[in-house]
């Protein structure tokens, strides 16, 4: 039975990763920071299932005891401070842990000396102000937040060990992904979770920042079989993962309200409380080097991705107005 740990376990992709690998025969070792507001919500239908450890990115000597207590044979590192909004408040922390916690948890990896395969989770946001478009493995990075510079940081400290050290260590650089399970602060959620909370009439209004940004959005459970699908190669190597379209937050907006017969336009403002003072305009990948290493290619449109996200949120928030009254 394989071995593989996962930092970010009870985020979006490490929920979504764990059930993947879990039905692959996996031993799924979960790490979690110790504190008091662990939210195991995501991984409740799996948690007797996984191995669930204590360990921070922000502390070396936590990782160091973790890997050599567990040997993985995988380690899928989805753990950051990966809400770009907070990286602008919240700059040094984004750094200490989307950045050098990387370089730790390679320290570590490397210094346990025993085979074992590295999955960084690169992002679309290295690329930032785009130089070219699509983005490619080859695009030169530009990025527009703290986040976007912190990632291009920990990808390209996993190449530098990679090189130095001979180490089995890719990187994914995905590109927007959502699911029913993105957090709320993301701007996916807060739309399809406003879109329910209108029709059932719990609000009145839908507040968003910069409506022209594009991006090019996929499924996170498609995406994270690119992830061991990378690992399971015999070379290293980092990879986009995209589905190639562009979507802007206002189209979002439009096919979210009209899967509940709304026009967004009756309830949507823009408020500058919500724009970031360096924005991505356009981002789309090109996931070709993906399709032919790797066979991996995207089952889930936009619009199903929408539709099942909308569709989970009107189902939330009938059970919280239910609870309600």
């Amino acid at each position: 039975m394989k071995r593989a740990l996962i930092t970010g376990l009870t985020g979006q992709d490490g929920s979504y990763l764990a059930e993947f690998l879990l039905a692959k025969g996996y031993h799924v070792i979960g790490m979690v920071r110790r504190t008091s507001t662990v939210n195991f919500e995501r991984i409740a239908h799996i948690q007797d299932d996984v191995e669930i450890v204590q360990g921070d990115l922000l502390d070396e000597t936590s990782l160091r005891h973790i890997l050599r207590h567990q040997q993985p044979d995988e380690i899928y590192n989805l753990a950051a401070q990966s809400f770009v909004q907070t990286s602008w408040q919240q700059a040094v922390l984004t750094g200490e842990t989307t950045a050098l916690g990387v370089t730790r948890l390679l320290n570590a990896m490397q210094e346990c000396d025993y085979d074992v395969r590295f999955y960084q989770a690169s992002s679309s946001e290295m690329f930032g102000k785009v130089v070219e478009v699509p983005q490619t493995e080859g695009t030169p990075f530009y990025p527009r937040s703290p986040y976007g510079a912190a990632k291009v940081y920990g990808h390209w400290i996993t190449v530098n060990f990679r090189e130095s050290y001979n180490l089995h260590a890719s990187s994914g650089i995905l590109f927007n992904h959502e699911s029913p399970r993105r957090g709320l602060e993301f701007v996916t959620r807060k739309i399809t979770y406003h879109v329910a909370r209108i029709k059932h009439g719990l609000a009145t209004e839908l507040r968003l920042g910069d409506l022209d940004p594009r991006r090019d959005w996929g499924f996170a459970g498609d995406y994270v079989e690119a992830m061991w699908l990378m690992l399971q190669q015999d070379r290293p190597d980092d990879y986009v993962i995209a589905t190639g379209e562009t979507h802007s937050v206002q189209e979002f907006c439009e096919l979210a309200f009209s899967q509940v017969d709304l026009n967004w336009r009756d309830w949507v403002l823009q408020d500058e409380r919500f724009m970031r003072p360096a924005e991505v305009d356009l981002l789309i990948g090109d996931a070709t080097k993906a399709r032919e290493v790797l066979a991996w290619q995207p089952r889930t449109s936009f619009r199903e991705l929408v539709a099942m996200m909308v569709e989970s949120d009107m189902e939330l928030v009938g059970r919280q107005r239910r609870q309600l009254a």
